[in-house]
């Protein structure tokens, strides 16, 4: 491992724990030649779970467009990152459970629409309104309207 801010590879392990559920184990670490402080994950590499777009289109299951979509849905609202990272945690480790090779983007996203609704109701509005492309303010009223009629 090389130090991210020297690029010395002489570094020690300062502290180790168990993180997402015990499925990866994050490191701290502090370089030996600058003193520089750094964070590594190490986790069990498994076959890629690929996405299957509206479009057809194949891609790679990526972690981290998938936290970036809820951060958005999420801006100013009161959830924390750690609150993010377990919602990503459990819908991949579902769609991981579930599916072998290829998962439709639509089952995606109402898994992580499931978890948002508990999360945080606004959050959970922003991310349908993008996720259902809402044409229009009826549909965004529709949303609202349908979820005040769960409580």
């Amino acid at each position: 491992m090389r130090c991210p801010k020297c690029a010395e590879s002489r570094d020690r392990v300062v502290d180790s724990r168990s993180v997402r559920e015990g499925t990866a184990i994050r490191r701290r670490r502090i370089c030996l030649s600058c003193g520089h402080r750094f964070t590594t994950y190490e986790e069990v590499v498994r076959a890629s779970l690929r996405v299957i777009k509206r479009d057809g289109r194949h891609e790679e299951l990526s972690r981290e467009k998938l936290v970036r979509g809820i951060q958005r849905a999420c801006e100013k609202r009161p959830v924390s990152m750690e609150d993010i990272e377990r919602l990503v945690d459990a819908v991949i480790s579902e769609l991981e459970s579930e599916y072998e090779r290829e998962v439709p983007s639509t089952v995606i996203g109402k898994k992580v629409m499931e978890r948002l609704e508990d999360l945080d109701e606004v959050a959970y509005v922003r991310f349908a309104s993008v996720y259902r492309r809402f044409r229009d303010v009826s549909q965004f009223l529709s949303e609202v309207e349908e979820l005040i009629g769960r409580e």
